[in-house]
């Protein structure tokens, strides 16, 4: 995403729309598209103030106040798959993908990982040693 205009453009060109000039001459004379120039007027209109409103998403997750009750539930079950986890989320209301609460466990600093206890694991282990 892209930065908003600076503050002194945007004050600049309102007062140059307010002045008497039409929106099109304005967005000739600073160079900036006739749809900004508009949004400029509307902004100031509406709210007053020429400043940017905030970019990107609110901090934390949607998983976040339900984080009491996701680390009661790994502590009552630690066999959980990230799986299980969803479909009991989504029984509470909560629509969220495997890969949310697999992040947000890391976050909380939960470990959903199973110790490997196959064949193939045993052998891993034994190269590691070596």
């Amino acid at each position: 995403m892209g930065k908003p205009h600076p503050i002194e453009l945007r004050v600049r060109v309102v007062a140059f729309v307010k002045d008497g000039n039409s929106h099109r001459e304005a967005s000739r004379h600073f160079r900036v598209s006739p749809r900004f120039v508009n949004n400029m007027i509307i902004l100031e209109r509406s709210s007053g103030s020429l400043m940017p409103p905030k970019q990107g998403h609110p901090p934390g997750s949607k998983l976040t106040a339900h984080s009491a009750w996701i680390a009661e539930r790994l502590a009552q079950n630690g066999d959980l798959t990230l799986d299980e986890l969803c479909v009991e989320l989504a029984e509470r209301g909560v629509m969220v993908h495997r890969a949310t609460v697999g992040r947000f466990l890391h976050q909380l600093g939960l470990s959903n990982k199973k110790k490997p206890h196959g064949p193939r694991a045993a052998t891993a282990r034994n190269r590691q040693s070596t």
